[in-house]
């Protein structure tokens, strides 16, 4: 009976002493986040600067091409806010010239209307965009 219990002490001691292939503990690292897009920065758009003309006079004996139609817009949203400005619409609609090329921009009329929709007022500038030669 001594030696069963030797035995078994035996067995026991010689299955730790063996090699054991174990499976490597992995651990679960955070996923690693995508790189997030880099913002381009905006480039500094140096436009020319578009000239206006307030009556067709000044454009006699230059050479100058129609670039089509231009519109400016500000509006005030309800009776409270501030009223709509004329220099804010001009200097919108010459931005939208810019934004066509042009140089210069003849001007047809700027005006305050009523009953526009999103707006209680609004003040509204049209003109031609237009390319001046300096010829």
């Amino acid at each position: 009976m001594r030696a069963l219990p030797l035995c078994l002490l035996a067995l026991l001691l010689a299955g730790c002493s063996a090699p054991h292939k174990t499976q490597p503990i992995i651990t679960e690292s955070p996923t690693p986040e995508p790189p997030k897009p880099v913002k381009a920065k905006p480039v500094p758009v140096h436009a020319t600067p578009v000239k206006l003309y307030k009556n067709a006079e000044a454009l006699v004996g230059k050479p100058f091409r129609d670039l089509g139609e231009v519109s400016g817009e500000s509006c005030q949203a309800s009776a409270d806010d501030k009223a709509p400005n004329m220099a804010s619409a001009r200097k919108r609609m010459l931005t939208h010239a810019a934004s066509m090329k042009a140089n210069a921009v003849l001007l047809h009329q700027c005006q305050i209307v009523s009953g526009v929709a999103g707006c209680y007022q609004q003040a509204q500038c049209q003109g031609s965009a237009l390319n001046v030669s300096s010829k």
